[in-house]
Order: C-alpha cells, then structure tokens, then sequence
C-alpha cells in the first residue's frame, strides 16, 4: 500500500491534481518564468520592475584582503606586533602569528571621504557611486567551497550558478550573443572552474559561456573553403532538421537547449567576432584602461574589461568577469591567496586589477550604462587580523570581509554594516551571502524566495532557505 501510494501521488503530482498548490519553505507560491522550449533565450519579465535589467560580476577568486583594501582599522596600528587575548591559536592552515597593521597606507578618497588604502588608488576614486558592505560572512574558509557558497548558494557542487538563475529567470534582449557570459583570467579558471558560472540542475541553455579577450569561443570560423552563401545554406537545412525532429519531442529541455546553443554558435559566428574586436576602440580608451602599459597579465585583464562593457553595451544579460584563476592553488601568484609575502604577491594582484576595473566602471558610468546595469565586485571571503606563523602572510577569514555594489538601483558613496575593531568578525548589521545574493535578485526585479526550480522533490532556489534583502543599500 506505501508503494502504490508514492506512484499515485506521483501521478497526481505530473497531472496537478494533488490538492495542495506548489508552496516554498517560506509559505510563498512559486514564481516560475514561461520559457518556451524551442525559445530558451527570449526575453521574459522580472517578478517586478526594477532599474536593473543586466548585471556584471567582478569576482576576485583567492580572497582579497579587506583590512588591506577597503575596511579601514585603525586599532591594527594600536595593537600591531601584539597578540591580545581571543586571538587563535590555530587557524586555517596552521598556528597564528601577532596582529598586524595594514601593509599599506589607508587615505580619505572622493567627497564622502572613504578611507581606501593605497594598494587600491584608482578603484579608491569610485567611492562615491558604490555601497560598500563591510559586515559580510561565510560559511566555510576553503577556496573551493567559497567559490561555490558565493557563486551558488551552496558549498557543494551541482548547483546553479547565480548567473545561471538569472537568465533562467530574464532571459536576454539580444539573440546574437550569449545571455551569460563568463571571461576568465588570462591565467585560467578559478578554482570551482565551470561550477562557478554553470547551470546545475537548470536547463543546460543557462550555462555560462567561456570565452575572453585572449581566447575567443572555440570553433566559430568558417573554413576557407565555404563561402558565407555555402555557410548560410547549411545553417538553413540545419535549423529545418532541428525543427522537424523537435516535432517528435515536444517539450524535450535538454534537446531544445542543444539546438539552441546550435543556432546561437551560428548567430555568434557573425556577432562574435565583431564584439571581440578591440582595435576599434580609440587610444584614449585603451589608455585609460591600461592596455598599453604594466605587465603582460595586466594589458590581457585590461582587455577583457573593454571586452566586458562591450558585452554590456549589446545588451548580455549578465557578465561575469574573474580577477584571479588557478584550480591547485595559488598562493597569490595566480589568484589573491596571499598566506606569505602578502606585501608582494597583493601587490601584483592589485596592479593587474586596480586600474582596469576602476576604468571599466568609470566608462560605464559615462556612457550611462550603469542606468540600467548592476555591478558586483566581490571576493568569496576574508583574511584574519593577524599573521600566519611565517609572519609574512595572512589566512583565511571566513567570519569579516567586503563586498560592494554599483549602478542601477544602488546607493552612491554608502557603507553598510561593520566588521569589529580588528576587522576579525562581522559586529554591525552581520550579513550573510545568502542576504547579498538575495538582495543582487531583488536589484534585478527578482523575489529570492519565490524565484525557485522544482528538483528532486524540492523548491530549491539560490538562496536555499534563508536570505533577506538588505534594503539600506537600495537607491
């Protein structure tokens, strides 16, 4: 009787016939997008207007540094050198040296008078368009996980990725191009890889696409042999074929995203190599972002940041782009994980990050397209007060770090929330990823609790079970 009684409710469930509507943990009816399967890239209305319509990430793969960057402490001066009562005896990866102050020197920046350090010059002058959150916490201190708490909602692997909900949820105004784009480092992927910008359990069509400056997508020249004529005649049988065989299986998610990501990389083959044409650009843009000068990382990183508005500009619903790769682990060569010699390896980090990003947003906001456009920069934690016992570096801290938020819908020159005198825990208006993540879907026309996908008998959404919209940062 238990047996036939799951395959009934089974049954009754694929027809809607049970009696009780589809409710979320919070006691919320689901809002689910119509997506018409042949048409997974359509544009599709948010839950309600919002002056958001797309969305860029900057994510900084290592963990930077909060207490060396933006979240101003000048107790670590008082203390430096000492170890006072609480501090640990062990952390992350082994015993804990004496506090230790910033390693570079913090001034007042913009009107508001924000302390940034110098490590940061340029991005220290967008102080006020940005509202920082200095009260961020986590739930684990390993880099994996981190990326994938942040990224995901969930430490574990096999779960949307934030960028994957959103075009889930909104789809794209433009079908040349992807809806979700991922530009790596030129140094790889972070250490998640593909988890970070993947679609878990979503229809495969709310993927990422991977592709940068340096690399562009793969497969997407013509050989000489076909003219552009040949070429369009086999898209056309192809497109003819695709649909016949549709027919047969109405409502097939997986084989209606397969030919869709066909035609997309037919459309991309015009549209893509147009995007990725930076030589157009004038020299003062180039300049200004720095493509000209400093490292070979830096120019590359500087390029993928033109990349990016441009991406922005023909309307991509969401970009993400990484400051920081390497999947083994960097120990701040390749990413910002700087456990020795913070003083050299932040330092290289940030002169490949710093006056790229800063132009990047500066240009956006002079052509006007942080009007309609989110900005995220974000780390997946912290790093502690104090030093390792090597006494050159800092570990991880998953209990203190800052994020910030720009554009549309944000508040310009604010900071929310405090992490302690020593920068070691949150203290003031504590604030978890799920809220910052659910306060990114609210900015883009989002409910965090009713924007859920029915899997495996549950409502799963971003945010899991928990999440509040911080609401002194909204304009």
């Amino acid at each position: 009787m238990t047996m036939g009684a799951i395959g009934l409710a089974h049954l009754l469930a694929q027809d809607k016939l049970l009696a009780a509507d589809e409710i979320t943990v919070n006691g919320k009816t689901p809002i689910r997008p119509k997506i018409d399967p042949d048409n997974p890239y359509l544009p599709r209305a948010p839950h309600y207007q919002a002056d958001a319509q797309q969305i860029l990430i900057i994510y900084c793969p290592g963990a930077v540094s909060h207490l060396d960057t933006f979240d101003y402490k000048p107790e670590l001066e008082r203390f430096h050198g000492q170890k006072p009562p609480g501090v640990p005896a062990v952390t992350f990866e082994g015993p804990s040296g004496n506090i230790a102050k910033p390693f570079w020197e913090f001034r007042p920046r913009g009107k508001s008078g924000k302390m940034v350090s110098d490590l940061l010059p340029h991005m220290g002058g967008l102080v006020d368009d940005v509202s920082f959150v200095h009260s961020l916490h986590t739930q684990t201190s390993a880099h994996p996980q981190g990326e994938n708490f942040f990224n995901t909602g969930f430490t574990m692997e096999g779960f949307p990725s934030i960028g994957g909900w959103l075009t889930y949820a909104l789809g794209t105004e433009n079908q040349e191009l992807p809806a979700f784009v991922a530009i790596n480092d030129p140094r790889g992927l972070a250490r998640s890889g593909k988890n970070n910008f993947g679609s878990g359990f979503l229809p495969a069509a709310y993927q990422g696409t991977d592709f940068n400056a340096k690399s562009p997508p793969s497969n997407l020249d013509r050989p000489d042999k076909y003219s552009a004529s040949d070429d369009r005649s086999t898209v056309d049988l192809l497109n003819r074929l695709n649909a016949k065989h549709l027919e047969k299986f109405p409502g097939d998610a997986d084989l209606a995203a397969r030919i869709a990501s066909y035609e997309l990389a037919g459309k991309m083959q015009v549209s893509v190599p147009d995007v990725m044409d930076l030589s157009g650009e004038p020299e003062s843009i180039h300049k200004e972002y720095g493509t000209d000068k400093g490292t070979d990382l830096k120019r590359e990183y500087a390029k993928n940041c033109i990349l990016a508005r441009r991406l922005v500009e023909k309307g991509v619903r969401v970009v993400q782009l990484f400051n920081g790769s390497d999947p083994s682990g960097g120990n701040g060569i390749t990413n910002w994980d700087s456990h020795k010699d913070i003083l050299k390896t932040h330092a290289m980090q940030a002169e490949i990050m710093d006056q790229p990003t800063a132009a990047l947003i500066n240009d956006m906001k002079r052509r006007g397209l942080l009007d309609n456009t989110l900005v995220v920069w974000a780390t997946e934690f912290g790093r502690m007060p104090f030093l390792q016992a090597n006494g050159t570096g800092r570990d991880h801290n998953p209990d203190a770090f800052t994020c910030f938020l720009a554009g549309a819908g944000v508040k310009k020159g604010f900071s929310y929330g405090e992490s302690d005198e020593w920068g070691f825990k949150a203290a003031v208006n504590p604030t978890s990823v799920y809220d910052f993540n659910a306060t990114i879907l609210h900015l883009m026309g989002l409910d965090h609790e009713r924007l859920t996908y029915y899997h495996n008998g549950l409502e799963r959404r971003l945010t899991n079970v928990h999440g509040h919209v911080v609401k002194d940062v909204l304009a």
